[in-house]
């Protein structure tokens, strides 16, 4: 009897949880991947905007072996030398004062902001009152609302799915963790309406929403939301964990937005690229001075204290030293360079292309989207009934060696590793204009 392949293993003993593509892979390199038979793939998916440096660049393959062969776990009742490093290097390069927390993901860094969140509304002394037609209005003495935006997305975790403004994650998880407030996203005028609403502590937002289809903040909004927070009392919170640490050209996507510094948020989240594959989450938490009700005085970053939040896994040795390595790779490499001139390079080709079954074309630096045209189906006879237009391009895509990440229903994102070259995303746009040539013919 022959051995079950992988998909047979997968169909036995793996939960369903995810609507996987047909595609088996068996290794990669540099922006190039292999499925077990030997097919090779240009890779834009880069594990959905994980492996920030490529595949198993020879750096961090070589700082890895090293930390394996010395301390891979100790858990974090004691300290040790790599988490600390790239504690430092993390608040460094966000280029504000402030401390880190380690976890394993983007779902776990946004549950520590929430937490944050809470433990600042219910400690935290509460603003004056303010005067609103002539009566005054007292602030709630234990908040815990958090704003957060339509098409949003802040992770799988009953509280995530409760943050994120997409009824498809919440459907079947019913009832939803309380708390959590949506308001249009780029609307500066729905915000000035919600923070006014009683018992809110936070707003949360994605500076550039990633799985919706990269669409960024307008840098009028975030300056609004800083300014509103800081007149209501509230917390400033971005989730970077797509857009952060080098995909936007710049270690802050929020920045790459402003062209400036000029807007700091009170916490940040990061996972994704940060350990180029590694699991591995964080978050920035402000130095900023918080008056608690007792009358004392605590920097932000403190709030968390002991007992207060943990994790048995984040920042351990191994991926931390990973994690340390990645990010002088980017540093050292110029890759954030290379992420803002290939990006307008790929963003420009895109265009160029001008395919009619291309609507748009949106992104910043290697954060990249196309959205096809409305009526694709339409257009496109062979389109199976039923079958998301974006789903189906990227199969085709696929086919032709070239990996893509829908986003909804009609857009795909490119989100290649940070030191793609140009002639791979020339070959990436040849491979595109060839399919979508196919299906207008």
């Amino acid at each position: 009897m022959s051995a079950p392949t992988t998909r047979e293993l997968y169909d036995r003993y793996v939960i369903p949880t995810y609507g996987r593509f047909d595609l088996r892979f068996a290794r990669g390199l540099g922006s190039e991947v292999w499925d077990e038979d030997g097919k090779r793939y240009l890779d834009f998916g880069a594990g959905i905007a994980v492996t920030s440096i490529g595949h198993c660049h020879p750096r961090v393959l070589a700082a890895m072996r090293e930390q394996i062969g010395t301390l891979i776990h100790t858990s974090n009742l004691y300290y040790t030398r790599p988490q600390a490093v790239l504690a430092e290097r993390l608040v460094r390069l966000i280029g504000a004062s402030g401390k880190i927390f380690f976890c394993n993901s983007g779902a776990e860094a946004n549950e520590a902001l929430y937490k944050l969140a809470r433990k600042f509304g219910n400690e935290g002394m509460p603003p004056a009152p303010r005067h609103s037609v002539g009566e005054m209005i007292a602030a709630d003495a234990n908040r815990h609302g958090i704003i957060t935006m339509e098409g949003s997305f802040h992770g799988r975790t009953l509280a995530g799915i409760a943050a994120t403004g997409q009824d498809k994650v919440k459907k079947g998880f019913e009832p939803a963790v309380e708390g959590f407030r949506h308001v249009p996203f780029n609307d500066g005028p729905a915000l000035l309406a919600a923070v006014q609403e009683p018992g809110v502590v936070a707003v949360l937002m994605e500076p550039i929403q990633g799985e919706r289809g990269v669409h960024p903040a307008s840098a009028a909004f975030l300056k609004l939301a800083r300014e509103l927070c800081d007149r209501h009392g509230l917390l400033l919170m971005f989730d970077e964990v797509q857009c952060g640490l080098g995909r936007t050209g710049d270690w802050c996507g929020w920045k790459t937005l402003l062209g400036d510094a000029s807007v700091m948020p009170d916490a940040v989240s990061w996972a994704k690229g940060i350990a180029g594959g590694f699991p591995l989450g964080a978050i920035w938490v402000s130095e900023r001075t918080v008056t608690l009700k007792t009358g004392a005085t605590i920097p932000l970053c403190d709030l968390l204290g002991p007992g207060s939040h943990g994790t048995t896994f984040g920042g351990t040795p191994l991926v931390s030293a990973g994690a340390n390595e990645v990010l002088s790779v980017i540093e050292e490499e110029g890759m954030l360079e290379n992420a803002r001139s290939l990006g307008a390079h790929a963003h420009a080709q895109l265009r160029a292309l001008g395919s009619p079954l291309i609507a748009d074309v949106r992104g910043v630096g290697l954060m990249l989207a196309f959205e096809l045209v409305p009526d694709f189906a339409a257009r496109v006879p062979a389109l199976p009934a039923g079958k998301a237009p974006s789903l189906f391009v990227v199969e085709a895509l696929h086919a032709a060696g070239f990996l893509n990440v829908p986003s909804g229903t009609h857009a795909i994102r490119w989100l290649p590793p940070l030191n793609v070259s140009r002639a791979e995303i020339d070959e990436g746009v040849a491979i595109l204009r060839t399919v979508l040539a196919r299906f207008s013919a």
